[in-house]
């Protein structure tokens, strides 16, 4: 890709069996929802508008392990707050045992939509073949689930995973003429962005004999996790050979540049670091030169989250697949979109 283009062209994420089966699925369904469930309404609180009752919505957030996911949640906060929306919300701090805890308690509160982004791909479909007899709408957002039964969720709000990781890796081959030694910082183990951005990236290296993966491991998408692993990374024997970062999210990335600072080298110049999210801190780093690129997945899901959920809780048909624009920020232009970030 032409790393001036502000949009990369978005493909659909990887296949595989289960996959292909539920999409086949999918499109033999000419309405979305819960299968043949109604909706389920809720003992609701009044509303104030001329007694009417308002949507209540149970949201089981993965926790507050990023700039982004803090971002996320406020977006979520402020406009179920501007619809009068009634959020049930839980921080599940990470673990899937709570949101799966969550989700049922969201069942026996009567909840008009149920939705969360998953911790983890695999596991859910126990609690949501549950969600679906009791009737209930599942939106899922930012990731996706891996299920049997396509109907157990509604819609899929979020970025191309696998898009963005091919981005980023197009940027890094363009920047390095295509030779490179690269550090992979990985997102949580089983979360689909660290599938789908290792996949994409690995996708887009292949074509280009001199770029290798030297070093991989999970940040867990956080700073500190993200700066151990790089501390490790160069005091590595595969150390030396180091000249580019890939990071599956900005916060690792901005771990990773505080590692390469300790160790006496330039970030951003003896290693380049490209990442994905395109948060506040990414954009200052990048001004400052220490970081070099960053595959924007915008956080303020907030507006298509409850444009769904009202959807659905008036039983209207919804696209299964909802994806959020991406956008490639380099250096060049880092300083003029600076002052445009919410966060």
């Amino acid at each position: 890709m032409n790393p001036s283009d502000p949009r990369p062209a978005l493909r659909p994420r990887r296949s595989s069996i289960s996959r292909r089966a539920a999409l086949a699925l999918a499109l033999g369904l000419s309405v979305v929802g819960c299968g043949k469930h109604e909706p389920k309404k809720s003992a609701a609180p009044d509303s104030g508008a001329g007694g009417r009752q308002a949507l209540r919505v149970g949201f089981a957030q993965i926790g507050a392990e990023s700039d982004w996911r803090r971002a996320n949640t406020q977006s979520i906060r402020d406009e179920a707050a501007a619809r009068g929306v009634d959020l049930v919300f839980v921080d599940a701090q990470g673990s899937q045992a709570n949101q799966i805890r969550a989700i049922r308690s969201f069942i026996a509160q009567g909840v008009d939509v149920i939705a969360f982004a998953p911790v983890v791909e695999t596991g859910f479909e126990p609690v949501l073949r549950e969600v679906k007899e009791a009737g209930i709408p599942v939106i899922l957002t930012d990731r996706e689930v891996e299920v049997s039964d396509p109907s157990l969720y509604a819609t899929f709000i979020g970025a191309d995973f696998v898009a963005e990781g091919r981005a980023a890796a197009e940027w890094l081959a363009g920047a390095t003429s295509g030779q490179a030694g690269i550090a992979q910082l990985e997102g949580t183990p089983g979360a689909a962005p660290a599938i789908d951005r290792r996949a994409g990236f690995e996708e887009a290296i292949a074509a280009h004999p001199a770029m290798h993966i030297i070093k991989s491991q999970s940040g867990e998408f956080t700073r500190a996790k993200g700066r151990e692993v790089m501390e490790s990374f160069l005091n590595s024997p595969e150390g030396p050979r180091i000249t580019a970062v890939y990071a599956h999210n900005d916060d690792m990335a901005l771990g990773a540049i505080q590692a390469i600072e300790a160790a006496g080298k330039k970030p951003g110049v003896d290693i380049l670091v490209v990442s994905i999210d395109g948060v506040k801190a990414a954009f200052q780093a990048m001004t400052e030169g220490s970081l070099n690129c960053t595959v924007e997945c915008n956080p303020l899901l907030g507006p298509a989250l409850f444009d769904a959920a009202e959807a659905l809780a008036a039983g209207k048909t919804i696209e299964r697949r909802i994806v959020t624009p991406a956008r490639v920020f380099t250096g060049a232009s880092s300083a003029a979109e600076l002052p445009n970030r919410r966060y």
